[in-house]
């Protein structure tokens, strides 16, 4: 059985209030969040599974989903925003197009603008 992942009254979300040891019984009461993967969907968990399983290759989910490749894309991007991850890509992409926009402004040279670009993917 997976850990719930809302309150089935109220939709809420849930915190772990108590903890016991499966060998000796100590018990650990507070106030305890569940993991981010905890929130997802059996669906999405699934979705992940596959994701890792096959390394990030988005080839290899279509095949193994039997999907699209812009239904990977989005539901790649839905899972990103889901774990809070979105803006992440965001932020990348707003570094890169002010390098761009630097160079286009002649503030520095290909070279600087390819090697700031190379940090970024790091």
């Amino acid at each position: 059985m997976s850990i719930p992942n809302a309150c089935p009254s109220c939709s809420g979300n849930l915190v772990v209030t108590e903890l016991c040891c499966s060998d000796c019984k100590t018990m650990i009461r507070g106030s305890f969040g569940l993991p981010i993967f905890a929130s997802l969907s059996a669906e999405e968990g699934e979705f992940l599974k596959i994701f890792l399983a096959a390394r990030g290759s988005i080839k290899e989910v279509e095949r193994q989903l039997n999907i699209s490749y812009p239904t990977v894309k989005a539901r790649l991007d839905a899972l990103l925003n889901r774990l809070g991850l979105g803006s992440l890509q965001v932020e990348a992409k707003k570094s890169r197009m002010e390098i761009v926009a630097r160079l286009e402004r002649g503030e520095m040279t290909a070279q600087d603008a390819i090697g700031l670009l190379k940090r970024l993917e790091e």
